[in-house]
């Protein structure tokens, strides 16, 4: 199975200076070959391809102006030119929106093959650089295991990280379990589960949101291009870094429990990025980092042999009563407890979505049904539908 581990290193003075480099080098050509293609369709209509712009980097090498972009590995290069392809085909394909220009302020990253690195006795060497790198390591790769990639990354923060991508040749299925859960993503509590317990929310961007608004206050005061508003800028993404990184590691101690404790893992399916549209709820629903959870939930149980069922986002885990099934019409968001009108029972919000969450889960696992409310219809649906003939 492949995967990838990250960890952060620390460059000597002399491959910091060179990694540096690289990454203007490829933002630079990332950024021509971006405008290049633009160009080419507004102006004449004409598409370029990976096989175009490889030819138009052997032409800027050439060039007086740009003889630096000799200095750095050519691989990093040919990468970014593979990277700007790919985000063609997803734009072309709809799954993204048009290609945006690297920025400086935002770090950026190198790709290097096997042609231009060296893995010896568990070190990292790369091009132009007789010296290891310097990497922290907080776990090691498994034995037999050698890095196909190796991806050098800056964030804007300025810390610099380390992506080994390898096949991992171990079998790390756990033994089966009988015991499965329904999770209900929130607010107020992270996650309800269908046993009826509740994770809290840390909220961590509350946390640091007063550190946060001063230095973004002190940040908007400085000069333009001044090397103050670069430090400060500096002190705005050291917390925006640390805001990330303990949400990250909240989400993986989480869901590593969830999936050691339990074979099957029922999920509500999200469509996050339309939720934050609402401007109430934004900022909460971001920082509780949804999509995360389930990206993360999706992969560990693909790796430890645990089955993650993901059920319709239109089923009514919330409105729908647990013992009799009888689906109220209107529960606004205000209301965390409520009785059925049909059978009485008294029940918690989120812990009767996770137990209903869960029962689907079991039916969509064993028939491979999709839950739809009944008499739904989806936009498409309706847009299709014909005027009547006058």
């Amino acid at each position: 199975m492949e995967k990838a581990f990250s960890y952060r290193f620390y460059p000597t003075f002399e491959q910091e200076n060179l990694l540096r480099r690289t990454l203007g080098c490829v933002r630079l050509v990332y950024n021509r070959a971006l405008a290049e293609r633009t160009e080419a369709w507004y102006e004449r209509q004409e598409r370029i391809g990976y096989a175009e712009t490889s030819s138009k980097l052997t032409e800027w090498k050439k060039q007086e102006d740009l003889q630096f972009l000799n200095e750095v590995s050519s691989v990093p290069l040919q990468q970014g030119l593979r990277h700007l392809q790919t985000a063609f085909t997803n734009f072309f394909a709809g799954r993204t929106n048009y290609p945006n220009f690297k920025k400086k302020r935002n770090g950026g990253s190198a790709e290097f093959t096997k042609s231009a690195f060296k893995w010896k006795q568990g070190q990292v060497f790369l091009a132009k650089s007789p010296e290891p790198l310097n990497i922290r390591w907080s776990r090691r790769i498994p034995e037999g295991a050698e890095p196909s990639t190796v991806t050098v990354r800056l964030n804007p923060s300025g810390q610099w990280y380390i992506s080994l991508r390898f096949d991992d040749p171990r079998n790390l299925t756990l033994e089966a379990s009988n015991q499965s859960i329904g999770v209900d993503a929130g607010i107020t509590s992270l996650v309800a589960l269908s046993d009826g317990e509740k994770v809290a929310n840390p909220k961590h961007f509350d946390r640091h949101y007063r550190r946060l608004r001063r230095a973004q206050k002190s940040l908007s005061r400085k000069q333009k291009g001044s090397r103050n508003r670069d430090k400060a800028r500096l002190k705005v993404s050291r917390i925006h870094q640390q805001i990330s990184n303990s949400r990250e590691d909240h989400l993986h101690k989480l869901t590593t429990r969830l999936i050691r404790e339990n074979q099957t893992i029922a999920v509500e399916t999200l469509a996050v990025k339309n939720m934050v549209k609402n401007p109430k709820l934004s900022r909460a629903i971001s920082d509780a980092g949804w999509g995360e959870l389930i990206r993360q939930l999706e992969y560990t149980a693909l790796w430890y042999g645990r089955e993650l069922v993901k059920i319709d986002r239109w089923f009514p885990s919330s409105k729908r009563c647990g013992s009799c099934g009888h689906v109220v019409e209107r529960l606004p968001l205000s209301i965390r407890e409520w009785d059925c009108p049909k059978c009485g029972s008294h029940h918690d919000r989120d812990v009767n979505a996770a137990k209903n969450i869960l029962a689907v889960g079991h039916t969509v696992s064993v028939c491979g049904a999709t839950v739809r409310p009944e008499g739904s219809k989806s936009r498409k649906a309706g847009a299709r539908k014909q005027k009547p003939k006058s």
